[in-house]
């Protein structure tokens, strides 16, 4: 599927400060980049990096003298998406995990998946088939949190949505993630641009390790897992901020867009279809 993705950010500084952007869509094998721009108002110095381990790709941004920056990207993307049949996945022992999936289990900054142990088995743990045990955890999130603009900030952890029962995606998604790690389920966290969304914006889901896939939820519901461009991956939003800020610089303005590329139709899978069915946008674990 071919999709139009683009960005606009405007950054304020009081002085010189360093911006880590992390907003151009990965390259992977199942997701082809045929076309990018990235630009910066006034020109400024930066430079893409990728950190070890990571297919994120981050820029460093200088904003030098400039009191106002201003950021752009556009890119055209080709998504590979995967389905498979939920009965036919099985769990998968930690000890049979791969080494790159592992990682994936342990308690992370805003995902503390220790201190709900005992919630998540109470509720989940008699679950047997992975992918039902994972939809229920969604169902569960969607039905006892409340989605609220402005109710939370970058400290909220997984603990903290709990407990105050409202959140914004990357709340959802941080609570998905350590739920499903007190199950032994490897999750982790995916931002994107996202088709059909509304209002548009930057997205955030998660993905656990089932069957040998990377199979992405979205307790929100606000998003067509099958029309998700991947921007990051990580544990949790640390590792995939949209910018990390090292100085004094605010987005005071933000545009995000993705659209359908020609002669494309989208068909979104349903509701029901995905409590039978699993969506990866990864080839294999």
């Amino acid at each position: 599927m071919l999709f139009h993705v683009s960005c606009s950010l405007e950054y304020s500084a009081k002085f010189p400060s360093t911006m880590i952007v992390n907003i151009h869509a990965q390259r992977s094998a199942s997701q082809t980049v045929l076309a990018e721009e990235f630009a910066i108002q006034p020109q400024t110095p930066s430079a893409e990096f990728a950190a070890e381990g990571s297919e994120n790709r981050f820029v460093r941004v200088e904003t030098g003298p400039h009191k106002t920056l201003n950021v752009e990207y556009r890119a055209t993307v080709d998504v590979d998406v995967q389905t498979y049949a939920a009965k036919s996945v099985h769990a998968t022992p930690v000890a049979e995990l791969t080494g790159s999936a592992i990682p994936y289990l342990f308690p992370s900054r805003y995902c503390q998946s220790d201190r709900l142990s005992r919630l998540a088995w109470d509720l989940f743990g008699k679950i047997e088939n992975p992918h039902k045990k994972v939809v229920a955890i969604t169902d569960w999130i969607h039905d006892n949190v409340e989605y609220l603009r402005g109710s939370t900030d970058s400290m909220t952890s997984a603990f903290d949505t709990v407990t105050q029962r409202t959140g914004v995606c990357r709340d959802f998604s941080h609570l998905g993630i350590a739920l499903c790690r007190a199950l032994n389920i490897p999750a982790r966290y995916f931002s994107g641009y996202a088709y059909g969304l509304e209002p548009p914006d930057f997205h955030a889901c998660f993905e656990c390790f089932i069957g040998g896939y990377w199979v992405v939820f979205d307790a929100t519901r606000l998003a067509h897992l099958n029309g998700l461009v991947r921007i990051g991956t990580g544990r949790d939003a640390a590792d995939a901020a949209v910018a990390s800020i090292f100085g004094s610089a605010k987005c005071t303005r933000m545009t995000v867009s993705c659209e359908l590329g020609e002669g494309q139709k989208f068909i979104a899978i349903g509701r029901k279809q995905l409590k039978k069915s699993g969506v990866s946008l990864t080839p294999t674990g």
